[in-house]
């Protein structure tokens, strides 16, 4: 099923770019960019190189036998993005975003941050390039995430605070916006998530699409057929639009997203405009971006991408909520039957798998994006679990 946008920026009605006219312009610059880069034989070259040297890809499709067998239903495979440098799935991104700045003559570069990995992955490049790097996170995130904090001042970034609103990604995001609104002329955003106004969606999605390409000749190598189901944790959605993207066009494919009970945009959402582009976003009464929380800062947001609105609205993909409940079991079960401790994004995904799989039959296959590595949230499980 193919997706094919009716105006440039656009997945059916979701999408778009509703900004000022002088950030505009640096939109149509970055897309033009992005366009010319993003087939150029040389610029992948480049970016294969780093995927391989430096993030340590291809990155393994594990087949979870103990839990498969614990569970006793579908096999369950797990995409290891976890085992990437830095952690997670946000270097992949990443990579391909500051080999588009180098070329752009950028010397200065922002990113938001919720879980920190973002933020980390684009510190990590930035000492790597010797570009300046200032990190935007919600203030209560500091906090949940201190370790990342000083992850990212380590290799030499500034880390901004933010406490307007709740303190969270949604407000980090304001800010980096703000700075580029102010700075446009030698900043480079380097956005994280697979949201925003174009070509922002777009772009994320093509670096992140390098999760399902090698998932899916990985899959065909070890069972000769594509899976049944990917599953994938949903925050703004770059991982889940990564490990969807070369599965949209198979309609045998089941794609499943899943989201916290208290962040459940693509379950209660409703059409609206949300940093510069229509999503399906959770309101409050008086049509604002309603408070949201989660025990993984990284999905805690009250919007998703575009294309995965597209993806809710039209049917092709299906999207689920777990409680936190739920995520602490998986996030140990996992731990304890595979020797893997997750991100508690990811465990989000996990912790579905788990309800799915005894459904289904032996014969069946999933494949789960482990999105990233638990050693960040450990200390807050630990807390969490130790209360009374």
């Amino acid at each position: 099923m193919s997706l094919v946008q009716e105006r440039r920026g656009y997945f059916g009605e979701f999408g778009g770019s509703f900004v000022p006219p002088e950030l505009q312009e640096v939109l149509d610059y970055l897309e033009e960019q992005f366009l010319q880069y993003k087939d150029d034989h040389e610029f992948n070259e480049e970016f294969k190189f780093y995927l391989k040297e430096y993030v340590g890809r291809a990155n393994p499709l594990t087949f979870a036998a103990r839990l498969t067998e614990r569970l006793g239903g579908a096999k369950i495979y797990l995409k290891r993005e976890d085992l990437n440098h830095t952690g997670s799935h946000k270097i992949n991104n990443v990579i391909g975003q500051i080999l588009l700045a180098k070329r752009m003559g950028a010397k200065r570069v922002i990113a938001e941050t919720g879980a920190g990995q973002h933020g980390v992955a684009t510190a990590t490049a930035c000492a790597m390039f010797g570009m300046d790097c200032t990190i935007y996170m919600g203030e209560e995130d500091t906090r949940r995430q201190a370790l990342n904090v000083f992850r990212m001042e380590l290799l030499g970034a500034k880390v901004v605070p933010v406490s307007k609103g709740q303190g969270r990604l949604k407000d980090a995001v304001d800010e980096a916006l703000n700075d580029l609104v102010q700075n446009y002329k030698d900043t480079f955003y380097l956005l994280g998530s697979a949201v925003g106004p174009h070509p922002y969606p777009s772009i994320v999605k093509h670096f992140q699409s390098i999760i399902s390409e090698e998932s899916k000749m990985q899959i065909l190598e070890k069972e000769g057929r594509l899976p049944d189901a990917v599953i994938a944790c949903v925050g703004g959605g770059s991982n889940a639009i990564g490990a969807f993207a070369h599965y949209i066009d198979e309609p045998g494919v089941r794609l499943i997203g899943v989201e916290p009970e208290k962040a459940a945009t693509l379950t209660k959402g409703v059409p609206a405009v949300l940093h510069g582009f229509k999503c399906l976003v959770l309101l409050d009464e008086e049509g604002n971006p309603q408070p949201t929380y989660s025990i993984a800062a990284g999905l805690d947001y009250p919007g998703i991408g575009p294309e995965h609105s597209y993806l809710k609205v039209s049917g092709r993909a299906e999207y689920y909520t777990v409680t936190n409940e739920e995520v602490l079991e998986a996030f140990q079960v996992l731990s304890r039957t595979e020797g893997i401790i997750p991100a508690l994004e990811s465990t989000h995904a996990v912790a579905y798998a788990m309800k799915l799989a005894p459904a289904l039959s032996k014969e069946q296959i999933i494949i789960v994006n482990l999105s990233g590595r638990g050693d960040k949230d450990v200390e807050q499980v630990f807390h969490m679990l130790k209360q009374p």
